[in-house]
């Protein structure tokens, strides 16, 4: 009977390691679940940003108002007849 009893306690501590700190315990399912939250965080914004620079190549390849705008903020240039003032602080 001794026998008996003192397997199942060998038994039960085995299963509580297992559960607590072995390979697929409640600590790395957690963790596992920890890195797919920010992962789709991730890829949520990777995506929002994709859609943005999706969006602006489309509007360069179609709209002359975009290519002005960037030729006047970035280059720095200006139509023909327009005056540019430049403001120093």
């Amino acid at each position: 009977m001794k026998a008996l009893v003192a397997g199942l306690i060998v038994l039960l501590v085995f299963l509580q390691y297992k559960l607590w700190l072995g390979e697929g315990s409640l600590n790395e399912i957690w963790q596992l679940h920890q890195a797919i939250d920010a992962q789709t965080r991730e890829n949520a914004a990777l995506k929002e940003r994709n859609a943005a620079l999706d969006a602006e190549v489309k509007d360069l390849k179609h709209g002359l108002d975009a290519i002005e705008e960037r030729a006047r903020a970035e280059l720095g240039m200006i139509k023909k007849d327009e005056t540019f003032y430049r403001i120093v602080e």
